[in-house]
């Protein structure tokens, strides 16, 4: 979405931090909220970091410009990335994200932040996202959280939530695009030497899970398989070479990695065709056959819907080098 920044100024904006946040967020937050690109005039954001005491963040030291209890005046909180999701975030930092909500403001969290936004109660009834290796855990100690790993971003009007590292700083960027403009973002993007724009609807870049242990059914089939990505495969050959029937194959799938035989075979030909894009000059239609999907128009359907952007589009942004 783009409101082509129809007037609006920057607005105040509390980056909310105590003991165990991750500094990489903080520091993102500090760079896009922070100062205004040299070619940009438009009126920027006042930002405040806000806390209770100077806090430790990683081996840094951060000492705070206002109470946690300036989060209420200000027209976006930013709660960046919580290290431990195991605690319980503070009491102090919760209440204030919750009456700054309460107030009017936006409230934004980037990767592990998300639990601080849940803790007090923002995502109640909402759609959401954090880091691709805690969504399991957020979604476990708040059921009534619509947890959603495999995006970006969401933006849920004065809510918003991202995934880990690099897609905060897309929710970051996508903010500055709602309030000045595709343009204005653009500069920014510029400035930080990253792209312009991913879609919050974007999956996560991650690989699927599989099984650790040796004794495991599918221990000795899942390399088989993606040894064979080239390959035509049905679940009638999976069951084959596992030496079970096809229904017990499926069972062992899906408790294994949630999925079917089938679905988890075209997450191994999509994870490959990504690294054929990154690291090498092949065609689409080589990618395609090196992946076992036959054709360059089957390749590109089955990537735009499982990663929201077609292959030229992932190799222009991700190529190595």
């Amino acid at each position: 979405m783009d409101t082509g920044g129809a007037g609006r100024t920057g607005g105040t904006v509390a980056l909310a931090v105590t003991d165990g946040m991750l500094h990489f967020e903080l520091s993102i937050a500090q760079e896009v909220f922070g100062s205004a690109p040299a070619d940009v005039t438009v009126p920027w954001y006042d930002l405040s970091v806000c806390g209770t005491d100077a806090v430790r963040v990683g081996r840094f030291r951060l000492e705070p410009d206002r109470g946690l209890d300036r989060l209420p005046y200000a027209d976006l909180v930013i709660v960046p990335g919580w290290a431990d999701v195991d605690a319980a975030p503070p009491a102090e930092l919760v209440e204030a994200v919750r009456a700054a909500h309460e107030a009017g403001a936006r409230v934004a969290s980037l990767c592990t932040g998300a639990f601080v936004l849940a803790a007090a109660g923002l995502l109640d009834g909402r759609r959401a996202t954090t880091h691709w290796a805690h969504t399991d855990v957020l979604a476990a100690r708040h059921p009534e959280v619509e947890v959603d790993p495999d995006v970006l971003y969401v933006d849920g009007g004065t809510v918003l939530t991202s995934a880990g590292k690099a897609a905060a700083l897309d929710l970051c960027l996508h903010l500055v695009r709602l309030d000045h403009g595709s343009s204005v973002a653009n500069s920014v993007a510029r400035r930080l030497v990253v792209p312009p724009h991913r879609a919050g609807g974007q999956a996560q870049f991650v690989a699927a899970p599989v099984p650790d242990r040796d004794d495991h059914p599918l221990a000795a089939l899942l390399p088989w398989i993606v040894a064979r990505l080239d390959r035509p495969l049905t679940v009638e050959d999976l069951a084959r070479q596992a030496r079970m029937s096809s229904r017990h194959l499926g069972r062992h799938f899906r408790t294994a990695t949630g999925s079917s035989p089938l679905q988890w075979l075209l997450t191994q030909r999509i994870r490959r065709a990504q690294e054929l894009l990154e690291t090498t000059d092949h065609s689409v239609e080589a990618v395609a056959a090196a992946t076992g999907m036959g054709t360059a128009a089957t390749l590109r359907r089955h990537f735009n819907r499982t990663l929201g952007v077609p292959p030229d589009t992932y190799r222009r942004t991700f190529r190595a080098g």
